[in-house]
């Protein structure tokens, strides 16, 4: 399935059906009283977020929904039927926001939240509705009010716990795939990773937690450059980044580098994301001996003057990866923000 989180869609909600005006025709009686029945309430527009969907591409080519107008009212006192409503299914994580106002509408978190954005028409009324003592032949009816008319954007923001970050190649999809339930493409060349992918990790059969895998960064990203800037929001929503380190590259200075990129990138991009929880796991140490890797990481926590959390691993070997996953699950357990 294709990934897309932004859309454009147009929702018109049903018109109220008029109201009618019309007499009890009765033997020896030549205009009897008034009996025109309202008319119906035009149908509304609904979104409803749902766990089984992850992209909205469905939005791609259907942009436009409209709920059934509601009948006109007839004789014998009876109302018309009501317009039909539509349910707009969506992803959990799914903005929905007014695209004239900005105004953020909803912000869909929950399985199975229903939000009504378009509301249908109220119904006109008969003429047996202004019969009064002065007025026992009313010939008025009125019509029915019309539906409500806007253009929504729609904007995607998976929610996972952890979230993944780094450069092309540096082992995210990897580690993702082992450790979790996803499928993420695994190749030796840049943008392995094209789309996010989503994958749970279990650590037995009633602790487990959401981890992203993000397209890699590279310098400029927050500027456009490359793939990563597009998905960087889908950070926003995790509790705990790992930033994934290729170790194995040919000097220390090379991977000092590639460490400051992509803080820098955060930094541009959105402080909120630069602040959050930030584990280093430097991957490919089956590719280093012991003292290397020593010198590396003393080398690093020197001039990065960081006392962040980090990890040894290699990801395709899967060297340290079970240790990496039950820390996870111990800080967000910790933090209390997964159920334990």
């Amino acid at each position: 399935m294709k990934f897309l989180d932004t859309a454009i869609i147009h929702v018109i909600a049903g018109n109220g059906g008029d109201g009618n005006t019309s007499f009890r025709r009765e033997k020896y009686i030549p205009k009897g009283g008034p009996d025109g029945g309202d008319g119906g309430n035009g149908g509304n527009i609904w979104l409803k977020s749902e766990m089984n969907l992850n992209t909205l591409i469905d939005f791609r080519f259907k942009k436009i929904f409209r709920a059934q107008n509601g009948n006109k009212g007839s004789n014998k006192n009876k109302s018309g039927k009501k317009g039909n409503d539509i349910i707009i299914h969506v992803p959990i994580g799914t903005k929905i926001i007014d695209n004239n106002t900005n105004e953020i509408i909803q912000d869909m978190v929950k399985n199975q939240e229903l939000i009504l954005v378009a509301k249908g028409g109220w119904h006109g009324l008969g003429n047996t509705r202004f019969k009064s003592s002065k007025n026992r032949t009313p010939i008025t009816h009125t019509k029915g009010k019309k539906g409500e008319n806007r253009t929504l954007k729609l904007e995607l923001i998976l929610i996972a716990h952890v979230g993944t970050l780094g450069l092309p190649n540096s082992g995210k999809s990897t580690l993702v795939k082992s450790i979790s339930s996803a499928r993420t493409k695994i190749g030796n060349y840049p943008f392995t990773t094209l789309i996010p992918v989503l994958g749970t990790v279990n650590i037995d059969h009633t602790k487990k937690f959401i981890i992203a895998d993000l397209p890699g960064l590279i310098q400029g990203s927050s500027q456009g450059v490359g793939l990563g800037y597009k998905f960087l929001k889908h950070l926003e929503r995790c509790h705990l980044l790992l930033h994934i380190i290729d170790l194995s590259q040919i000097n220390k200075e090379t991977v000092l580098f590639y460490i400051n990129t992509i803080i820098n990138e955060l930094t541009k991009y959105n402080k909120t994301v630069l602040q959050k929880p930030r584990w280093l796991i430097f991957n490919k140490i089956d590719l280093l001996n012991k003292i290397e890797i020593e010198k590396k990481i003393k080398l690093f926590f020197l001039k990065l003057n960081k006392k962040e959390p980090y990890f040894l691993m290699s990801a395709k070997e899967k060297i340290g990866t079970n240790k990496i996953k039950k820390s996870i699950y111990k800080f967000l357990n910790y933090q209390k923000l997964i159920s334990s």
